[in-house]
């Protein structure tokens, strides 16, 4: 695990989502981010960690890099989930997620690359492999929902039809916890 902290911008510059990215990279993703709290919410939001004991977080490390650990983890078992479900494993390409403070700076990135309003609480672009996700309004289903569209697009040689790649999605959502 690689984290690179970048400098930010100025506090207003941040609350307009514009800063620049820090990075945590995992096994499996690179998760950027603009503040640690950010970081620390995505941490809370997404409930998953088979074959961690729970005690093991609870009475774990305090510090930034206890907390790094523990959530590259966490991210890596459920990328591994995912491909287990879908049984389509093997070595991909690493998947970015970026992460939003709120609802609008979600919002401002759906508008910069579509010129539309989003109307969706999440989603996976193709062409830069990487999820778009507000850290107020995610949970581990959700992720794993999006990690699926990024497994399913590079392991097939062919990308399979929209709708069957949503139901695919919509498949590992469902037997997460199975």
């Amino acid at each position: 695990m690689v984290a690179i902290d970048l400098f930010l911008l100025s506090p207003a510059t941040q609350a307009r989502g514009e800063g620049l990215w820090r990075r945590l990279e995992t096994r499996r993703t690179i998760i950027q981010y603009k503040t640690l709290s950010d970081l620390k919410k995505f941490d809370r939001q997404i409930d998953y960690s088979p074959g961690v004991s729970s005690l093991g977080r609870i009475f774990g490390s305090s510090g930034s890099s206890g907390s790094r650990n523990a959530l590259s983890n966490k991210i890596d078992a459920l990328y591994e989930r995912v491909q287990e479900i879908l049984e389509m494993r093997g070595k991909m390409k690493k998947v970015i997620i970026n992460l939003y403070s709120n609802e609008y700076q979600l919002d401002q990135a759906y508008y910069r690359i579509t010129k539309r309003s989003c109307r969706i609480r999440a989603w996976y672009i193709y062409e830069s492999n990487t999820v778009y996700i507000n850290v107020n309004d995610v949970h581990e289903g959700m992720l794993a929902h999006e990690i699926a569209h990024a497994i399913i697009d590079h392991y097939l040689l062919i990308r399979p039809p929209r709708a069957t790649a949503e139901i695919l999605a919509h498949y590992v959502d469902e037997h997460l916890r199975r």
